[in-house]
């Protein structure tokens, strides 16, 4: 493409294939850039094409049918992630159900030609003057997820650790993350899911595409950001310009009134029920959604309201025969949601309708020029004042009488001629008072026109407000939460501050010259209490100030512990464990087999404060030796037990007569 068409400020791209199939090796397309007035044309292959969009980011991409550019549904949504995200991709013959591209030129007065680079100007020239439907697969929402960038693993006495590590990075990212999100001003969500340590997840659903996040996807050792677009079931279409169509509506009157849209096509469309809403909220609902030609009842004669509702719209009525059976209206609606009776109802009156008018309508379409709109010649042949071809006619200005073909009126006038005149001129009152009301209606739509614009602009300014409102909640929350993290902080800070002194204290006691103490390495020696002789207890205390070789342990409370428990205990080899309360048997002789010194806490000089505790040394040298002794006996005791056994054991074979 040439660098004037870039230049342009708003440009439309039409694509057509020009060789090649999208499923094989090397498609090439027929492009033309059309701004309104210039166009510009070229033939590029599918990867030059990509480039192109993503260098020049036109409004519009618009195809005949989408799957020129994609060979299935997958690798359609994965071009669309790939469009920049101000261009949209347009396909102008329709949605699923797409017609033949030389029927819509011609329904819009578009040239047409069967070359590609004819059908690629004809695409881009019908979807700037807004034909076609927008292809979409993505909503306007992201997610952000905040995960482990690794598994925590199995096994080992560092996995503790190592998961607290993790976790916590991942809830340091999350917070960094919320951080951005909330300073950018961006409306989130955030679902949580703490684990042992932080979080293991943190899911955030932000309104907002991908772009326009302050946060990248990243992958850095213990966490990963991953970013996915809000993806849609499947493929959806929505007009690229919304019309008002012609549409059948059925109503379904009472306390609750049900109102249905049905398209000319056979097409459920919209439905509703209201049970506060009045006829002009109502009408106003249908104006919405479509330009009635019919109103239709399920019910005879057609009930008052609906009668309202027809003449409101000057459209043409419909009832049945007689009352709609209720199993009918089931049967009939079966493939159509409804939330109530009501609707129901409505649904079923407006396709009953269209299937009384079924062939009227194919035999309209049948026969009118491509280039009409089916709906305005239906409005005119339902309302019973034409035949399709005078309707066709009026609408192209064809088959007014022939002047030449009248004859002179006489000089005369019977009785019945000066009737028809006199009527004839009333008529020509009431079109000319239409006219009146026509263009009443033309400048009340014009002031509704202006209010609405102002109601809008009114409306955006007070979502700007409440956006800044929330805003700044947001932000003195987050101050609020600062300033009592901080005071939490300094009373924290205060709290160690004693404890320190206390130490100090403890550190000095008995002794007049503390630098004698470290000299000589006498006087005090660290106590790692443990509360309770449980595993749990055991590995609080080891993740509080780490449990190694040599230390002196101090089991607050020594009942209740097993096998197990024991062997945890003595994996960590210390130097004594001093124990308050009796040990069972089986954690003695456990501890007694892997050769842990047990003594009394009673009978050393143990001076606590909160978590922390010292000892005097020469009580624990004391305390070890006493330990050692009686190790040494209760040894000499087992193996003297275990001589006087064999012994015994071997009389007693000695005894035993022998056989034959």
């Amino acid at each position: 493409m040439s660098s004037r068409a870039s230049a342009l400020e708003s440009v439309v791209f039409g694509v057509d294939i020009q060789s090649g199939d999208v499923r094989g090796d090397a498609p090439s397309f027929a492009v033309v850039a059309f701004d309104g007035t210039n166009t510009d044309r070229d033939v590029i292959s599918l990867r030059k094409l990509r480039r192109l969009l993503q260098r020049e980011a036109p409004d519009v991409l618009a195809v005949d049918n989408v799957y020129e550019l994609a060979a299935d549904k997958d690798a359609l949504i994965h071009f669309l992630r790939e469009l920049p995200a101000e261009t949209k991709l347009v396909q102008v013959t329709g949605d699923h159900d797409p017609e033949p591209l030389s029927r819509v030129a011609a329904r819009h007065g578009v040239e047409y030609g069967k070359k590609p680079m004819q059908e690629a100007e004809a695409t881009a020239r019908l979807a700037a003057a807004n034909v076609g439907q927008v292809v979409r697969a993505f909503g306007d929402s992201t997610t952000v997820k905040v995960a482990r960038g690794r598994a925590t693993g199995s096994g080992g006495w560092s996995e503790d650790r190592y998961t607290r590590r993790i976790h916590g990075a991942v809830k340091t990212t999350a917070r960094e993350v919320e951080q951005k999100l909330s300073d950018a001003g961006l409306s989130f969500t955030v679902d949580r899911t703490e684990k042992y340590g932080g979080l293991s997840r943190a899911l955030f659903t932000v309104s907002a595409r991908p772009e326009e996040l302050p946060v990248g996807a990243m992958r850095s050792g213990d966490v990963r950001i991953e970013i996915e677009r809000e993806r849609y079931d499947g493929i959806e279409f929505e007009p690229l310009a919304k019309r008002r169509d012609r549409v059948i509506v059925g109503v379904d009157p009472g306390t609750t009134t049900g109102v249905a849209i049905v398209g000319l096509g056979g097409t459920v469309l919209d439905v509703h029920s209201t049970r506060t809403a009045d006829t002009a909220a109502i009408i106003e609902w249908i104006i919405e959604r479509g330009r009635p030609i019919l109103i239709a009842g399920d019910v005879t004669p057609m009930p008052e309201t609906v009668e309202k509702f027809r003449r409101s719209f000057d459209a043409a009525g419909w009832s049945p025969e007689r009352d709609l059976p209720i199993d009918r209206k089931q049967h009939h609606t079966r493939d159509s949601g409804y939330e109530d009776d009501h609707q129901r109802d409505a649904m079923a009156a407006a396709l009953f309708a269209f299937d009384a008018h079924e062939d009227q309508l194919e035999r309209i379409s049948a026969k009118i020029p491509a280039q009409l709109d089916r709906g305005a010649v239906a409005e005119r042949v339902l309302a019973g004042d034409d035949s399709i071809e005078s309707a066709v006619a009026g609408l192209t200005d064809d088959g007014h009488p022939d002047d030449d073909d009248q004859q002179p009126e006489p000089t005369e006038r019977t009785p019945e001629e000066k009737e028809i005149s006199r009527l004839t001129d009333r008529i020509d009152r009431l079109e000319s008072h239409i006219e009146t009301l026509e263009a009443t209606i033309d400048d009340r739509e014009e002031t509704i026109d202006a209010l609405e614009h102002e109601l809008s602009a009114v409306r955006r300014d007070e979502r700007l407000t409440i956006k800044r409102m929330e805003t700044v909640a947001r932000k003195e929350r987050r101050i609020a939460e600062y300033e009592g993290r901080i005071d939490s902080q300094r009373e924290e800070i205060d709290s160690l501050t004693a404890k320190l002194e206390r130490l100090k204290d403890l550190w000095k006691i008995d002794h007049s010259n503390f630098e004698t103490v470290s000299k000589n390495r006498q006087g005090l020696v660290p106590v790692k209490p443990i509360d309770q002789f449980t595993l749990e207890a055991i590995e609080r205390a080891d993740t509080a100030y780490g449990l190694i070789d040599g230390d002196v342990l101090l089991l607050r409370d020594a009942s209740g512990a097993g096998k197990r428990t024991a062997k945890r205990l003595a994996e960590t080899d210390p130097r004594i464990v001093l124990k308050r309360g009796g040990l069972s048997d089986v954690a003695d002789t456990i501890l007694f087999e892997h050769g842990v010194p047990v003594g009394n806490a009673e009978q050393v000089q143990i001076k606590e404060i909160d978590d922390l505790a010292v000892a005097r040394e020469h009580d624990v040298a004391a305390a070890v030796d006493a330990w050692n002794e009686r190790a040494n006996q209760r040894r000499r005791e087992n193996t003297a037990a275990m001589v006087d056994q064999l012994i015994s054991e071997h009389r007693a074979n000695e005894g035993e007569p022998t056989n034959g």
